[in-house]
């Protein structure tokens, strides 16, 4: 079965991706984190939920500029943590965003190959 774009959160409807995020310190898992692909992000960004979901700990003394592509400017905190999305394992450390869904940027998306399948309003990846 095809993951679905979500409609309730997004309109135009999104394709939004459920995920496996883990504290790999503890071994806290999060297994349906929502994360938006978006191909036009840099960067992968989970939502700040997982730092009280998860037990994570914010990497000290580090902040990081953002600028939206409407050339906002804001800052974001990092956490370490494993992301699994899609079979694969992403670990390192991750940006935060303070919303209920995270962004699945370039950095984790380019290691895949994915069919955005507007029409039918779902996504599904291609074999490796």
């Amino acid at each position: 079965m095809m993951p679905a774009y979500d409609v309730e959160l997004f309109d135009p409807p999104a394709p939004l991706a459920r995920v496996v995020l883990r504290n790999p310190t503890t071994g806290a898992v999060w297994t349906d984190a929502p994360m938006l692909l978006d191909s036009g992000s840099d960067i992968t960004l989970v939502p700040t939920a997982a730092v009280q979901q998860l037990g994570l700990t914010i990497v000290p003394d580090a902040q990081y500029e953002l600028m939206g592509f409407d050339g906002s400017v804001s800052f974001a905190t990092a956490v370490r943590l494993e992301m699994t999305f899609c079979r694969w394992v992403f670990r390192g450390q991750f940006l935060l965003v303070d919303q209920p869904w995270g962004i699945l940027g370039r950095n984790v998306l380019n290691a895949l190959t994915l069919l955005l399948d507007g029409p039918k309003l779902t996504w599904v990846e291609q074999g490796r």
